[in-house]
């Protein structure tokens, strides 16, 4: 099954409570986090509800690989954490914003493979 990377752009500041209930469901706790998730119609749903406050895309397993490699945190127990902190892109977002979809020049909404791109800017 393909796996989805989630990355949220935009803070929690003004988001209603619906939408921080999904991404509370979807392990995503700070901007600039990233989940990788599997590809089901419930997570779907989820990505769909905060697709005015992430960007998301079907990552490949070399970025997966990358990202777990240089991000990837361990718990207590040895097992990697769901969620992964990375930095601002270096050379920033696109030149539209954080407040403007992918399709126009913007940030938001699905990338569809540059989301593999980001990640590794963002690494």
């Amino acid at each position: 099954m393909s796996k989805i990377a989630v990355i949220m752009v935009r803070g929690f500041v003004g988001i209603d409570g619906e939408i921080r209930e999904a991404l509370r469901r979807l392990n995503i706790v700070k901007k600039h986090g990233c989940v990788v998730v599997e590809d089901t119609p419930s997570v779907k749903g989820a990505i769909n509800k905060v697709k005015d406050f992430t960007t998301f895309g079907p990552i490949d397993e070399e970025t997966y690989a990358l990202l777990v490699e240089k991000r990837g945190e361990k718990d207590v127990e040895g097992n990697l954490k769901p969620m992964f902190r990375l930095h601002p892109p270096i050379g920033g977002f696109e030149r539209k914003g954080i407040k403007k979809p992918f399709t126009v020049g913007g940030v938001l909404g699905n990338r569809k493979s540059a989301i593999n791109e980001l990640i590794k800017k963002m690494l």
